[in-house]
């Protein structure tokens, strides 16, 4: 699917037209006439689920789209605050790459003094993470091949427009300094 930046939800008018059969502009005109800025989220989901019974991952992104769009939402903005994530392709294995996250000896030396507690652990796939400002961090590890793989960390909870944007620059410059560790 085809990123747009700009577009409502950052997907493009084509891709949504393309798996939902309308455009950004009829969908907008759409959700208007059906009273949805009057709506909550919830709201929309159910009207797009019962009047035009888009498939559950769409009728969010329509939700959000239209949202965003009609500046009741901004950019990262989540019913329970904000949330960013960051992605990167390291020369890797996935199982070095989850080690490097649980092993505190390894993250010190690409992560230093970091305080966060680990909640849950899933061997080579997922790590949960409250962070020291009981902010959430899930991170997902994604297996790119034998020596390649693919970590995108999700940080949740932030407060503010501002703190997200802060948090997506802090988590670029944390995974290439991982990709650097790894790759040495």
């Amino acid at each position: 699917m085809k990123r747009a930046a700009g577009s409502p939800g950052g997907i493009s008018s084509a891709a949504v037209k393309k798996a939902t059969g309308k455009t950004w502009p009829q969908w907008l005109a759409l959700l208007d006439r059906a009273g949805a800025r009057k709506l909550t989220h919830r709201e929309i989901v159910q009207w797009l689920d019962r009047q035009q019974r888009l498939a559950d991952w769409w009728r969010q992104m329509v939700a959000v789209g239209y949202e965003q769009a009609r500046g009741l939402r901004v950019r990262h903005q989540k019913s329970d605050g904000f949330e960013v994530s960051v992605s990167k392709t390291m020369a890797a294995p996935v199982d070095r790459a989850f080690a490097a996250w649980k092993n505190p000896d390894l993250r010190e030396r690409w992560l230093p003094r970091t305080p966060l507690t680990i909640r849950k652990a899933t061997p080579h796939k997922s790590i949960r993470i409250l962070w020291s400002d009981d902010t959430c961090v899930s991170v997902n590890f994604w297996p790119k091949g034998p020596l390649k793989c693919q970590v995108v960390p999700q940080h949740g909870k932030l407060t503010t427009p501002e703190a997200a944007e802060k948090m997506k620059a802090f988590w670029a410059g944390k995974l290439e300094a991982l990709r650097a560790f790894l790759e040495t």
